[in-house]
């Protein structure tokens, strides 16, 4: 099997071409280290790469080819990145990279029976679309990168519509691991606070990330390749969202060194979501009983997740109890693994005895007013 890994010597797609080799493909790896970041960061990364027979590396802008090797499974990881750069003059690079890129490739390997072609998209593509973010919620970009992964994607479902492509669109949600580009969140992070310099956070650092490691995006595309899935898109993430200020407290205490933090203006293209996670002894750090919701203002769909352990913990797992708020006023009120690991019932008055679960709520025209406590025993903690 052959194999064409596009942005062969970037984050992602660095790893994907080493994973691809020890899978036994001969891999084909394009790239034409564009000045993002520096060069010498992109040919370590395909250091070991170059050392194997079964690849073959070509140093240039896919704009510029006229051809293309004859593979079965095309991987489409290069792209312009970043959320913050793609305004005003810079929106020229993105388009030319992220959608005239895609659509030279699509157009090229449209007649030539490939078993597939993965597009690399983003969960910037979402923007400040309604939670819960599935892929069949509408798109809603907010920033012009995140419009250029939508065009691509949209590209690549017109090729499959047209010409029967068996193309499938992989949306990443923050990848994060080894060889992370030097402009990413958690990477400037552990630089600044290992230096001891200021780290900036955009806004009051309450906006939330789901990370996902680079191994499972990688997994994710092999999985993709070999399925039988065409012309669709799916969610690629880790499954655990994070607030920036609990990374900053998290990356302090492994790093064992306190975080100098600068709170800066929220910058435009910025995604944030309304989801909020109460980790463990929820009334140690906020009081839900006074949260007032306002429907009135139309604001977008929220989802509170609390995490709590049930009252019979032998499995000493956690669970998840999710309240969802739709601009309507609609309440929904689902349980994760099961309504039979809640205990509990509706208050509105006294604190529940220990090993309850209590939530109350009063619901007017244009106001919801949600009060939660959470009390358990703690048996079996980690």
């Amino acid at each position: 099997m052959k194999a064409l890994v596009t942005g062969c010597a970037g984050f992602i797609g660095s790893h994907l071409t080493e994973r691809l080799l020890e899978e036994g493909f001969d891999v084909v790896g394009i790239d034409c280290f564009t000045p993002y970041y520096p060069e010498d960061i992109k040919k370590r990364n395909i250091a070991g790469a170059l050392k194997q027979k079964r690849f073959q590396f070509i140093e240039a802008d896919i704009l510029d080819l006229k051809e293309f090797p004859q593979v079965d499974y095309v991987f489409h990881q290069a792209a312009q990145p970043g959320v913050r750069g793609s305004w005003g003059d810079k929106f020229e690079i993105y388009v030319r990279n992220n959608i005239l890129l895609t659509q030279k490739l699509l157009e090229f390997y449209k007649d030539k029976n490939l078993k597939k072609f993965v597009y690399a998209s983003s969960s910037s593509i979402y923007g400040d679309a309604e939670l819960p973010l599935k892929e069949e919620t509408a798109p809603r970009p907010v920033s012009p990168y995140g419009m250029t992964k939508l065009a691509g994607e949209n590209l690549c479902y017109l090729y499959h519509r047209s010409y029967g492509m068996p193309v499938v669109s992989l949306r990443y949600f923050t990848v994060y691991g080894p060889r992370q580009r030097p402009d990413m969140a958690i990477n400037k992070l552990v630089a600044a606070i290992s230096k001891g310099d200021e780290f900036d956070i955009f806004g009051d650092g309450e906006q939330t990330r789901d990370f996902t490691y680079v191994s499972d995006v990688v997994e994710a595309n092999l999985l993709a390749a070999m399925s039988e899935a065409s012309g669709k898109v799916f969610n690629i993430g880790g499954g655990n969202r994070i607030t920036v200020n609990a990374l900053v407290e998290l990356v302090s205490r492994l790093l064992g060194k306190e975080a100098k933090i600068k709170h800066v203006e929220a910058q435009k293209g910025d995604a944030s979501t309304a989801i909020l996670h109460l980790r463990q002894n929820p009334w140690d750090s906020i009081d839900l009983r006074t949260s007032r919701i306002d429907l009135s203002e139309k604001k977008p769909e929220r989802v509170y997740a609390f995490e709590f352990e049930p009252i019979s913990n032998s499995s000493q797992s956690s669970y998840y109890f999710f309240i969802e708020i739709h601009g309507s006023g609609q309440l929904r009120i689902p349980a994760g693994r099961g309504d039979n690991y809640l205990q509990g019932a509706l208050y509105q008055n006294d604190m529940p005895q220990d090993g309850q679960l209590q939530f109350g709520l009063s619901y007017s025209a244009d106001k919801l007013f949600i009060g939660l406590v959470f009390l358990f025993r703690r048996l079996g903690r980690r």
